[in-house]
């Protein structure tokens, strides 16, 4: 069964423990009392009401790797059994489904009219060479399920994609979990950097810079997301893989746009990346609603005086939690534990 807090607390709902301790610290330093929902070998009694206080959903499109390839399913499960209930959640049902799928992302960015790259869905192998052939190259492949930069690989020709698209039907060493491949231009930077922009509470954090001068394209946080084969370039001198980007604030006008896409969609945390381009192009094309921090950029933050991302969540939760269930308030401190 999964468990409960002596009193109302905050449910972290999750997949993998590696990513979960710098937000539970935080959580720790500010005497918010929370319980960790860890989906795989668990159960939920359907007649029973889920216990007081608020549920923070960080269930990954990624889990699959690491454990079972259920645990989609398993969150989705959860997730209604809150929802049915009413219980107050943190990127909840609905932001669960643009987690685990990059065409819904896509489509919810181009709607709003967001610079999206050129992107086609492939159901199979020899659908994905049949979409690729309307693609100049150079494209990428990423599945549609992803997180960690799964699937992604830069294809030069169309004939380098054909000698190798078995690999993406069921049981090949590249297939997607839910089978959909997405075939999408391949965005040319400006510099060697693309750009993760948090938000917390709907609101602008910071921007992070994130170095892919050794040939990556997609970089998280916590797990370099690299296309197999890339190196680094020996003769660019080496810099921070991720670093503040000062010049991104909560005025640049693409931020505004997406604190507005955030609300529109109930997305209350998340990391959003986009891509200055060569052609002079901001190109939105990944939200993260499993977000996690850099850990060199945190302390970074900490020590130029400013809040880190983990404390500031703890902040966001600790009021959500009082709203939520306001008896776990106490007068001395934001949460009794």
């Amino acid at each position: 069964m999964l468990p409960v807090g002596d009193g109302p607390a905050v449910h972290v709902i999750h997949d993998n423990p590696e990513w979960i301790a710098p937000f539970t610290d935080a959580l720790d330093r500010l005497g918010v009392a929370h319980v960790e929902w860890l989906l795989p070998e668990t159960t939920i009694d359907l007649a029973a009401k889920p216990p007081a206080g608020l549920f923070w959903s960080r269930l990954s499109a990624s889990a699959h790797t690491r454990t079972d390839p259920h645990v989609k399913e398993y969150g989705r499960a959860v997730l209604d059994w809150l929802a049915a209930a009413g219980r107050r959640m943190i990127n909840g049902r609905d932001v669960y489904e643009i987690e685990v799928s990059k065409i819904r992302q896509h489509r919810e960015l181009a709607g709003r009219g967001f610079d999206v790259p050129r992107t086609a869905a492939a159901f199979g192998p020899r659908a994905l060479v049949e979409a690729a052939a309307g693609f100049t190259p150079p494209f990428i492949t990423k599945h549609n399920q992803g997180g960690k930069g799964l699937g992604v690989r830069r294809f030069d020709s169309h004939a380098e994609l054909e000698a190798v698209a078995d690999e993406f039907a069921p049981g090949g060493a590249n297939a997607p979990i839910d089978g959909i491949t997405l075939i999408q231009e391949y965005v040319q930077p400006a510099q060697p950097f693309i750009t993760r922009a948090e938000f917390i509470g709907g609101r602008f954090h910071y921007a992070v810079r994130v170095d892919v001068s050794g040939g990556s394209f997609e970089l998280c946080p916590a797990d370099a997301c690299t296309i197999p084969g890339a190196g680094a370039d020996p003769d660019v001198e080496a810099v921070p893989q991720f670093a503040r980007r000062e010049e991104i604030t909560a005025g640049t006008p693409l931020i505004s746009r997406l604190e507005t896409l955030l609300t529109d969609l109930g997305i209350e945390i998340a990391g959003i990346e986009f891509i200055d381009t060569v052609d002079g192009r901001q190109v939105v094309y990944d939200i993260n609603t499993n977000t996690n921090y850099n850990p060199s950029v945190e302390s970074a933050e900490k020590s130029a005086g400013r809040q880190p991302a983990a404390d500031r969540i703890a902040d966001f939760i600790a009021g959500t939690l009082a709203e939520a269930a306001p008896q776990s308030v106490s007068p001395a401190g934001p949460a009794a534990r």
